[in-house]
């Protein structure tokens, strides 16, 4: 109960933060927005290339584990997944908030969440963030990059959420692990690894574990028996 509440509390006060006390919005952030969205980068500094485009590979790597976490609670994992693409943080901690330990996973696996539980998908992130990452770094501007950060709220909030997302994702793995036989081993502190350790992981990680429900309620016995 205290750490839902925790949830919460961190998720207003960093709402408060970015809305109230971040740097001021620019008037040119839509436009900026537009052109980090559609591929227009030129004259663009490649270190806020490079984060925009790791800020749309969090979600793919939350959703891994949300979608399989939530068959078990009560709140719908896929819609707080879903707004992660677009608002990050700002989603994650809510479903955080509502969510209780789920270290089982119960039902059958659709084709959508078969691609979800591969190593392959792990690897694939790894691949593209790995290039997102040496071209921010090689070709980036980094005096420019704290100038952004300084004066410009989407830069500055952008910056935030994605520290935010590195620091959440550890509340998760527990569960992840136990509803795929795994104990607490290197791959739990490799996953701590800021980005990169949530990538490997998901390319170690052992393939779930379905617990088939076999049990039927007094009900539906009774039903049987009367009907024959």
């Amino acid at each position: 109960m205290w750490k839902n509440i925790a949830f919460w509390l961190l998720w207003i006060g960093f709402g408060i933060y970015a809305f109230l006390l971040a740097p001021p919005d620019q008037p040119d952030t839509l436009e900026l927005i537009q052109k980090l969205s559609t591929g227009e980068w030129e004259n663009i500094n490649p270190l806020i290339i490079s984060l925009f485009n790791i800020m749309g590979i969090w979600p793919l790597i939350y959703s891994s584990l949300l979608f399989f976490d939530g068959r078990g609670q009560k709140v719908p994992a896929w819609l707080f997944s879903t707004l992660s693409f677009g608002v990050g943080a700002f989603a994650i901690l809510p479903y955080l908030g509502l969510r209780q330990s789920n270290p089982n996973f119960s039902g059958k696996k659709n084709l959508f969440l078969n691609i979800l539980d591969s190593r392959m998908l792990g690897m694939i992130l790894i691949l593209g963030t790995s290039i997102l990452l040496i071209y921010g770094l090689k070709n980036g501007d980094w005096v420019d990059f704290i100038q952004q950060w300084q004066s410009s709220r989407f830069i500055h909030v952008m910056s935030l959420d994605f520290c935010m997302l590195c620091l959440l994702f550890p509340t998760l793995l527990e569960d992840d692990m136990s509803r795929r036989g795994m104990e607490k081993n290197i791959w739990y502190w490799v996953a701590l690894v800021p980005l990169l350790g949530p990538l490997i992981y998901l390319s170690v990680r052992s393939p779930l574990l379905l617990v088939v429900e076999t049990s039927t309620t007094l009900d539906q016995q009774q039903a049987t028996f009367i009907n024959g």
